[in-house]
């Protein structure tokens, strides 16, 4: 078996107490609360703005021009390319995304899962260490989409449905590759070696879980004391 199969294996308990969770499951019938939308729409900006930022930063650990090329691609993606799936949660809301996103929101879960990955991607030279910690994000929701758009409860009258429409296609050339890498990455990595980067797999595979339930408890930092009530 292929190491990022073993990962993916690995990942199926998590994934599917994802897909079973609250903001899952509202947004599959389309009754997930405004506010909720709110919190994951600027969490969101704000983790995906780091995620690019992290493309740059493999740049020069990978050995291929190839590899270069995919990932520069994927900063334009990011850049441009994902905000669509933003925008219709945005509609479902009937509110603008640009002036949701105005306000910027640094929750803590959302903190924890994005240094996470920077911490790998400073504290490794071999960059399947990052692409561990930066891969359950594209796969978790591309399974998450293709599932529920074959679930009898997915409501397609609901604008949410696009939401899952857009993840269940969109994400597979990225998964695809992840792949890729990760495997030919692996290839001289010690069972050691190979065993941290699982872990970092399947720590953001759990992050990926907590991202959502934050916006759905609209989740904030609680420092106590009166003065940060």
């Amino acid at each position: 078996m292929k190491f990022s199969q073993e990962l993916r294996e690995e990942a199926q308990p998590i994934i599917e107490r994802i897909y079973n969770d609250n903001f899952i499951q509202e947004l599959l019938v389309g009754t997930l609360p405004k506010q909720a939308v709110r919190q994951y729409l600027r969490a969101d900006a704000s983790y995906l703005k780091e995620f690019t930022n992290l493309y740059a930063l493999l740049i020069p650990k990978v050995h291929t021009m190839q590899d270069v090329k995919f990932l520069v691609e994927q900063i334009e993606f990011m850049l441009d390319g994902e905000v669509e799936a933003h925008e219709v949660l945005a509609d479902y809301i009937n509110e603008s995304y640009e002036e949701i996103v105005k306000e910027k929101v640094w929750p803590p879960s959302g903190d924890h899962y994005i240094k996470h990955m920077y911490y790998n991607a400073y504290a490794h030279g071999n960059a399947a260490y990052t692409i561990a910690a930066m891969a359950p994000c594209p796969y978790v929701y591309a399974v998450i989409a293709k599932r529920a758009i074959k679930d009898p409860k997915l409501n397609k009258d609901s604008i949410t449905a696009k939401w899952f429409d857009f993840y269940s296609t969109e994400m597979d050339p990225l998964v695809d590759v992840f792949d890729q890498l990760m495997d030919r990455l692996t290839e001289e990595c010690t069972d050691k070696e190979k065993q941290e980067i699982k872990e970092n797999f399947l720590q953001s595979t759990v992050h990926e879980r907590h991202f959502f339930n934050m916006a759905y408890i609209d989740e904030k930092w609680d420092f106590g004391g009166e003065n940060h009530e």
